[in-house]
């Protein structure tokens, strides 16, 4: 069992037995790290503040500040950004406070005397809660690091083409738009048409899409070459580059498009 697995535990109960209890049933279990007791409330959150803990066993009955004033306190210092909130089975000889523990998401409610085998069914409850809590950091923390390699993932500044038997290089920002041609991709630059041996697909996921977007299933514009957005006498929608060039804007893209072009704008 390695150091980053175990779950690290605090005891929080005022009577000296009772902790002394826990800390014997928790003796025999490899993967949990006692790393911290506690006789009242105000110490526990002193600690729970200094230090992250994984699981807290909280008596409920305390003087001055009891288990769910404890609760109170962290969930305010949580909000603050200063505590994280560990699993909490609360502790007590008294039946009453069940349902009360569960309203504030208790993992467990363990009534004193308790024996071994509930005590058990207590702590696999706590590793089941805490591989999914684990599981469920580790997914955001993939999510966040493939967005970010999302976000700096590098687009095609040039394209490589062939003209009159010498290659050639055109920039992305000579580019106006790009046609399907077959197996090729028709690139236009001014006057120019140069063929690309690529498919619209493969084309699209490298070109930056702040700059260039689909408007049609067989093209690709330069969004910043664009004039005007219009309506044909037939209902469908097209739109006109600075040069002139009408071209067809499919209807499922129009909105998508006209989006883009409105957030250019503003940015301009």
């Amino acid at each position: 069992m390695t150091g980053a697995s175990r779950v690290r535990t605090l005891i929080v109960d005022d009577e000296p037995l009772a902790r002394e209890r826990i800390r014997a049933l928790l003796a025999g279990e490899p993967d949990i790290e006692i790393l911290g007791e506690a006789s009242d409330g105000v110490s526990a959150v002193r600690k729970l503040v200094d230090q992250d803990f994984d699981l807290l066993f909280l008596d409920v009955q305390m003087p001055e500040m009891d288990g769910f004033d404890v609760l109170a306190a962290l969930d305010e210092l949580s909000q603050e950004g200063r505590v994280s909130i560990p699993a909490v089975v609360f502790v007590t000889a008294h039946d009453r406070y069940a349902l009360r523990a569960f309203d504030v998401h208790a993992l467990d409610y363990l009534l004193k005397p308790f024996d071994r085998e509930r005590f058990e069914k207590t702590l696999a409850r706590a590793r089941a809660q805490l591989a999914s809590d684990r599981a469920n950091a580790l997914n955001q923390k993939l999510s966040a690091l493939v967005s970010d390699t999302a976000a700096r993932r590098t687009y095609s500044e040039r394209f490589m083409v062939k003209s009159r038997g010498r290659v050639v290089f055109v920039r992305a920002d000579e580019v106006d738009w790009f046609e399907a041609a077959g197996n090729y991709v028709a690139l236009h630059a001014g006057a120019k048409v140069h063929l690309l041996r690529k498919t619209m697909s493969s084309l699209e996921s490298r070109l930056d899409p702040d700059r260039f977007q689909r408007v049609h299933r067989s093209t690709i514009v330069r969004l910043d070459r664009v004039q005007e957005l219009r309506t044909k006498a037939t209902g469908d929608y097209e739109l006109v580059l600075r040069d002139g060039t009408a071209l067809p804007l499919g209807r499922t893209h129009y909105r998508f498009v006209r989006r883009h072009l409105t957030k250019l704008s503003a940015d301009h």
